[in-house]
């Protein structure tokens, strides 16, 4: 996740009613399969922020993400039922699915590549934005009922964070912000931690009248982008210079948190499982590119980082 303790591929969690709730480093700590419990005995309610998310108002900011799959269709089930996207449409060998009427996921078929490496460079994680705090308590009621496997659930101080991996082993994070007025800030340094999520007080936004998760609301979006690279310091000079990103925070020199417009990032990189990793293999599953919107755009452009991770740049709308 965001935190640099990475999970093992096959460590699971299952919401459950039992067990206390876990962090992300306890999670490592006991691999398998795990139960994480909802406590919600004194759970309160916390403001909820506006439903356009603070992340899309930001000069430059993620709107969609493309990845390649080995079997697109199971891919795009697991999306829409598991993550709540909905298919919009398909062109040619691709699915494209989003909340509302927005796109925000494409999943290219393309049967004969190999499997991801996770020590390679690539994606980490896409990170899908929910508008409000009381979404992410549906979603995670419903991932109860359900038992949805996890691989973690965080509190990350300016937001709450419940991490995935799909079928392909492409990581997915599922989360809300807190209000973006209640950050704090050390000069151009925001305050992100790593704490065990309290999914008690989470479900305390989930009211008799409250309606029940439906799918990705609208104003879903993809908050932000979490890369595996070779090194943090490059890819941190090469999106000040590419993209204009400011360095928000970082990780002992193996990660980089960095975002436009004073969000808390837009993009992470770290080398925690590819440290050292050249470019990656094209005839790989998983990140095929990311498009970002860029007010600072004149032109759509393509933009290669230096482990060939594919970004668009595309202008914003007026």
């Amino acid at each position: 996740g965001d935190d640099g303790r990475s999970v093992k591929v096959g460590s699971l969690i299952c919401f459950e009613d039992t067990v206390p709730s876990l962090s992300r480093k306890s999670v490592k700590a006991g691999a398998g399969m795990l139960a994480f419990q909802a406590i919600a005995g004194s759970a309160r309610a916390e403001t909820d922020m506006n439903s356009v998310p603070f992340a899309a108002t930001a000069p430059t900011h993620v709107s969609k993400v493309g990845i390649k799959a080995r079997d697109a269709d199971q891919l795009a089930k697991y999306y829409s039922e598991v993550v709540g996207l909905r298919e919009l449409s398909r062109k040619g060998q691709t699915i494209i699915l989003g909340a509302g009427e927005m796109p925000l996921l494409e999943i290219e078929q393309a049967a004969a590549i190999r499997a991801d490496d996770p020590h390679s460079a690539g994606l980490y994680h896409t990170a899908f934005l929910l508008p409000r705090r009381v979404d992410l308590a549906r979603w995670a009621r419903r991932a109860i009922d359900q038992r949805t496997p996890i691989v973690g659930a965080s509190d990350h101080i300016v937001s709450e964070a419940i991490y995935l991996t799909d079928p392909e082993g492409n990581g997915i994070e599922i989360y809300a912000d807190r209000p973006h007025e209640n950050w704090q800030w050390n000069g151009s340094s925001v305050e992100m931690g790593t704490a065990a999520l309290d999914v008690g007080n989470l479900l305390g936004e989930l009211k008799p009248d409250t309606a029940e998760w439906n799918g990705a609301p609208d104003g879903a979006m993809v908050g932000h982008l979490h890369l595996r690279v070779g090194n943090a310091g490059d890819a941190e000079a090469w999106w000040h210079r590419e993209l204009g990103m400011q360095t928000v925070a970082g990780f002992g020199g193996s990660a980089v948190f960095l975002s436009t417009g004073g969000y808390h990032h837009h993009v992470a990189a770290n080398s925690w499982q590819s440290k050292g990793a050249g470019k990656r293999d094209n005839d790989r599953s998983g990140l095929a590119w990311a498009e970002f919107v860029s007010s600072d755009a004149r032109d759509e452009r393509e933009i290669v980082d230096p482990w060939g991770n594919v970004m668009r740049i595309v202008p914003a709308k007026a």
